[in-house]
């Protein structure tokens, strides 16, 4: 076997840190902080977080759930749904069970009636709803144009691209979520060649970290570039 042939390697469950301190701030997601950090101060029933994939949502999400408990001694965590989940059965229950409300995914392909009725129980009995979608909920076209109206009003916060900075930590959190340690070189590499987003930086991680695993090899620039071209190649052969 060749000293670059790669041996079989077994998917393992990295268990991210998703408390509050863990969550890394910079301009680009400040205003979505202090929206989760308002609660239970809000001026409107609703509000929502939106951005690309990655970006840290689902963290929030995790914060605000974890504020919620703590502000009401609530004794286990509000639960989170998926918004294609939601259907005319289940609304009633997630109500009466939770009077506050985490809907992840805000999109167009949903049960539009059963959102609505979702909606207008929350907002008409007394309830918290704390929406997540890649796009503000007034620029996804419904065609329930009562729902539409109602998602309009919504306020919406946006968590924008990453700078240098906050993609700086965020692939150092990433990798200590792992339980690797990589020198700023190999930071600073990953940095000046990465297209700019969170979910590349995400996928180079894990590439990364399963290229070294597979070869035995510790993380170094190298290692990376290899990362690198396989991501390239990935992306390459999802065009054809």
């Amino acid at each position: 076997m060749s000293e670059t042939a790669e041996q079989l390697t077994f998917e393992l469950a990295n268990r991210p840190a998703l408390g509050k301190e863990d969550f890394l701030i910079s301009p680009c997601n400040e205003e979505a902080v202090k929206l989760i950090d308002s609660w239970p101060h809000w001026n409107f029933f609703a509000a929502c977080i939106y951005g690309s994939e990655g970006c840290g949502k689902t963290h929030l999400s995790n914060v605000f759930s974890n504020r919620v408990s703590l502000l009401t001694n609530y004794p286990y965590k509000i639960p989170s749904i998926k918004a294609e989940q939601i259907k005319n059965e289940n609304i009633y229950d997630l109500f009466h069970e939770n009077s506050c409300l985490i809907v992840e995914d805000l999109k167009r392909e949903i049960n539009e009636e059963a959102m609505f009725h979702l909606y207008n129980l929350y907002r008409n009995e007394g309830g918290n709803i704390l929406f997540t979608s890649q796009e503000a909920p007034a620029r996804i076209k419904f065609n329930l144009k009562d729902l539409q109206s109602r998602l309009n009003i919504i306020p919406s916060v946006e968590i924008k691209a990453p700078d240098d900075e906050l993609l700086s930590s965020l692939l150092i959190k990433l990798f200590m979520d792992r339980q690797i340690n990589v020198s700023p070189e190999v930071i600073s590499y990953i940095l000046n060649n990465m297209e700019r987003s969170f979910a590349y930086a995400r996928k180079i991680v894990a590439e990364t970290d399963r290229l070294s695993l597979s070869r035995k090899r510790a993380i170094s620039i190298s290692l990376v570039k290899d990362a690198m071209a396989d991501l390239a190649d990935d992306s390459q052969g999802e065009l054809f």
